[in-house]
């Protein structure tokens, strides 16, 4: 569709069986828009052609099939095969696999300008619609969390849930009762533990990853470098914007209560367990005082620090700009590392990926990124390109 050497793969269905999209469906595809992120819920945005067909037709025809109808499930994969100087690069990447919640209609009173807008979110979208009163006694947060994900197993989780059976609260200590979603229950879990929830595409087609443990801090390997002003190595067409918040990094200050003193006991804060992205890392000018560590155990207060420390610390810098993916030869991964040159010395080298939003419709193929470090100066010298 956007390019000879770039090619989308559609699949569609009832939540469970989604199939290959049937050719019409494909042909009618004007533009689609996925917007990927490291810790927020994946969306995206189909635009279609709607047609009637025949002249005594009393619906258009994606309509009438119900293809297209909430709740069915969206499968879109990307294949890109381009050349990059004297190499060859070859990735099939799953954007998303999600869930249709809500689809538009746009009449128009010219022939072909009828337009069908498709959008929806990933498929942990099917772990927040049932609201539930439960409690779990004696269990860890990890197995409650396990235990949860596999009712959804039909949905083709492979669940990569952490260990916390350092801490499980008897009866007498603590219950643990849930009032919410499974995914609001999960996420609530993982912020007691100072963890991360998502849930990603693997890398066949209806299989996704729910991972449920401490944020991985991704250092290898390196996505292909974002270069501007290098004459033939150049691949970013527009302006990257780069923005120092020096109001962004703060220092916590925690403490826990102890229970037969009654004495105050200071966290430590401890150093970022990522790699350094930045040798001018931004100073904290705010402090905040953690309340809500006072009475939790030492363990789970400590985790709670160093979470907050590290998410305030590695906002200080963001980047943002667009690439045509067919000139950088490459599709952006969240989560991961990318380099960015020619920009000097202050904000080159390498950021952490926050979000991708990729665009793509007929003859083009636009990815918009937002990249993310802690400061200023890169930690090499030289970018692997």
């Amino acid at each position: 569709m956007p390019d000879p050497d770039i090619r989308i793969k559609l699949m569609i269905g009832r939540p469970l069986v989604p199939k290959p999209a049937p050719y019409e469906v494909v042909d009618a595809l004007i533009d689609l828009e996925v917007t990927q992120q490291d810790r927020d819920r994946s969306a995206f945005q189909m635009t279609f052609s709607l047609s009637k067909e025949l002249k005594n037709s009393s619906d258009y025809w994606l309509l009438r099939e119900g293809i297209l109808d909430p709740p069915n499930r969206i499968i879109i994969q990307v294949i890109v095969n381009v050349k990059v100087g004297v190499n060859r690069s070859i990735q099939q990447p799953i954007l998303i696999d999600g869930i249709i919640t809500n689809h538009q209609i746009i009449p128009s009173n010219k022939p072909g300008d009828s337009k069908l807008i498709v959008t929806g979110e990933d498929i942990s979208v099917m772990l927040d619609l049932e609201d539930k009163n439960v409690t779990y006694l004696n269990l860890s947060d990890s197995k409650i969390v396990t235990q949860l994900l596999k009712s959804y197993s039909k949905y083709g989780l492979k669940i990569d849930v952490q260990d916390t059976s350092y801490f499980v609260p008897s009866k007498e200590e603590q219950i643990t009762s849930q009032q919410s979603t499974d995914l609001q229950f999960i996420q609530k879990l993982a912020l007691r533990n100072s963890f991360i929830f998502e849930i990603k595409p693997d890398k066949t087609p209806g299989r996704n990853i729910a991972y449920w443990g401490e944020e991985k801090h991704k250092v290898t390997p390196y996505q292909p470098a974002l270069s501007m002003n290098m004459g033939a190595f150049t691949n970013v067409d527009s302006s990257i914007t780069f923005n120092f918040n020096a109001l962004e990094a703060i220092q916590p200050q925690a403490s826990i209560t102890d229970e037969k003193s009654g004495a105050s006991i200071s966290i430590q804060v401890p150093k970022s367990p990522g790699q350094a992205l930045a040798s001018k890392p931004a100073k904290a000018l705010r402090t905040e005082v953690l309340r809500c560590t006072n009475k939790l155990e030492k363990i789970l207060a400590e985790k709670e620090t160093e979470s907050f420390a590290s998410r305030s610390r590695e906002n200080a810098v963001t980047a943002s700009g667009e690439v045509d993916t067919v000139r950088y030869g490459y599709v952006l991964q969240v989560r991961q590392l990318v380099g960015v040159r020619g920009v000097g010395k202050s904000y080159g080298g390498y950021y952490y990926v926050k979000q991708v939003t990729h665009r793509i419709k007929r003859g083009e193929y636009k990815q918009s990124f937002t990249l993310i470090r802690e400061g200023q100066d890169a930690t090499i010298q030289r970018l692997e390109v």
